[in-house]
């Protein structure tokens, strides 16, 4: 389907959450692609602001009233290269610096402070404004995007995505152990689930998507017909009238 000369008025937000290495990142930019649409990926934000916090503060316990006394010197963007979308820290390229297990134990932990999610909220949100987005993260359809036409919840077994995320660092040059992956994905897991400030949960009108045994392949065949049929039922509450594209 050919969504190029489709109204802004028509586009819809595609809003992706689910446990980390579930391939959101993944399926989220073949779809913005597909659907030619933006892709904001927020776990790279919050993983790039626990970058700047990593570079003044080390790695030994966080310091709340510090970090929220950093904010204002965070300025995070996106530029397109020719591997694809960076995200920048302060106009300078980090994303692959961004992508250790260490920041994202960071991220995943500095994402618990409410001053921390409301700053990137904030920016997530004004993104969205215009439509015409997908963007993935942890809370995207129930706190960022509440009103997105397309929410999609990703899942699949621990030990899956221990497996995924074990050969992307060994890909990457790394040495993980498999064991030490796994504990982090479940580490990961209960702080997501069970942090007072927006956890993560399914939208009760998010379509779930167990991609367990889904090749990347199929999981982009299966997302992409519920976004044609989401956009299809936004124009023609739109248009009053059936889609013919």
């Amino acid at each position: 389907m050919q969504y190029n000369d489709i109204s802004m008025k028509n586009q819809i937000i595609v809003a992706i959450d689910g446990y980390s290495s579930c391939g959101k990142s993944t399926v989220a930019k073949a779809l913005a692609k597909y659907a030619g649409y933006t892709y904001v990926d927020t776990g790279a934000m919050y993983r790039a602001t626990a970058l700047y916090v990593y570079r003044q503060l080390g790695d030994g316990a966080l310091d709340k009233e510090a970090i929220l006394s950093m904010l204002e010197n965070i300025h995070i963007g996106f530029v397109k290269t020719a591997e694809g979308q960076h995200v920048t820290l302060n106009g300078e390229d980090v994303e692959s610096l961004i992508r250790t297990l260490e920041i994202g134990n960071m991220a995943s932990q500095i994402s618990t402070i409410k001053e921390v999610r409301a700053f990137l909220v904030a920016q997530q949100q004004a993104m969205g404004q215009n439509k015409g987005i997908v963007m993935d993260g942890r809370d995207i359809g129930t706190v960022v995007f509440p009103q997105a036409e397309l929410k999609l919840f990703l899942t699949a077994a621990p030990e899956v995505r221990a497996e995924r995320r074990f050969l992307e660092l060994q890909a990457k040059g790394e040495t993980p152990v498999l064991e030490d992956v796994l504990a982090d994905v479940n580490d990961r897991d209960y702080r997501d689930t069970h942090r007072a400030e927006s956890p993560l949960r399914q939208a009760e009108d998010a379509v779930v998507v167990d991609n367990s045994n889904m090749t990347p392949e199929e999981q982009l065949l299966v997302v992409c017909d519920l976004y044609d049929k989401a956009f299809k039922n936004k124009y023609e509450c739109i248009m009053g009238r059936p889609y013919e594209g």
